[in-house]
């Protein structure tokens, strides 16, 4: 960097001597980046040899030599523990995966069994009774949910959104405002049920009047069964269930979803649609049903009945 001066006006006195500006700070500072006075403490050290107390060179080093293979052995020996740990852990997890596909594998055949003593059952009523009162019990069983049925219906999928992915680690984020909540499955349910379905399947697990939908830390649960997404929810009911589940508030709410975060929302009809029976519910306890018009007994007083019906 160049310094330009300029000349200074003549002095009114005679005097033509002139002054010069010096350097600005920045020219400086480029110049000498270095403060004098390190300069000077150096030369002074060469001059006097090392302050008195102080350590000589060569100890110094020998010092930071030790501690550096200090540290380094340390680094050795916990790298070598985590070695020694890594079969264990691996064996631990190897067993647990298999235990919990035998597991698996045990409920399936336990559940085939089930459905096998079911239909046993089943078949030997229907040949115990009379051929009007098994088709009664078969109505009644298909309508709260203890008997496979078959029919033409509709099935909407509901699909979580893909997770954002994070552009530094490469990790998915936790925070998805696409994914599909326990209560999703439930409005999309309850408004095919108010839409006219007689029968309503999530994944294959058959609703009933006792049926829960629930989360259980990051699954979603259909009477204790996990399912995973997507979420098929098949109904079966009136020619028209398509069109009336479209119309609801349910659905408009999963199409404005599925447009702001990229949710799956797919309503389609289906034909000969089979939904499986569901397993018998464990009744604690039941009320009987309250008649509209209850007849008077022996005694001339009318019975009092229950406001509502039903059982857990």
């Amino acid at each position: 960097m160049t310094t330009v001066s300029r000349p200074n006006p003549p002095n009114p006195d005679g005097d033509d001597r002139r002054r010069a500006f010096a350097p600005d700070f920045l020219t400086e500072l480029f110049r000498n980046p270095l403060d004098p006075a390190y300069a000077d403490a150096a030369a002074r050290r060469r001059e006097r040899g090392p302050a008195p107390g102080g350590w000589p060179a060569t100890l110094t080093r020998a010092i930071t030599a030790v501690t550096l293979a200090a540290i380094g052995l340390l680094f050795a020996v916990a790298y070598r523990h985590a070695l020694a740990d890594e079969p264990s852990r691996s064996q631990a997890r190897a067993g647990l995966v298999a235990q919990i596909n035998e597991r698996k594998d045990s409920t399936e055949r336990l559940r085939s069994q089930a459905d096998g003593l079911r239909e046993d059952v089943a078949r030997l009523r229907d040949a115990a009774l009379d051929e009007t009162e098994a088709n009664r019990l078969r109505e009644l069983e298909a309508g709260t949910g203890l008997a496979k049925v078959r029919g033409d219906g509709v099935v909407v999928r509901l699909g979580d959104a893909p997770s954002a992915v994070d552009a530094v680690t490469g990790q998915r984020n936790g925070d998805n405002l696409g994914r599909v909540l326990d209560r999703d499955l439930q409005d999309v349910a309850n408004a095919l049920w108010a839409s006219g379905a007689e029968a309503i399947s999530i994944n294959g697990q058959r609703l009933t009047s006792t049926s829960t939908i629930r989360t259980a830390g990051g699954a979603i649960l259909v009477d204790f069964q996990p399912v995973r997404s997507p979420y098929d929810v098949t109904a079966i009911g009136p020619d028209n269930l398509g069109r009336r589940f479209n119309g609801t508030e349910a659905a408009r709410l999963f199409r404005a979803l599925a447009g702001q975060y990229g949710m799956t929302f797919q309503v389609r009809n289906a034909n000969r649609v089979t939904l499986p029976a569901a397993i018998a519910p464990q009744l604690r306890y039941a009320e009987p049903a309250a008649t509209e018009s209850p007849s008077p007994n022996a005694s001339g007083t009318t019975p009092s009945t229950s406001p509502s019906g039903g059982g857990r």
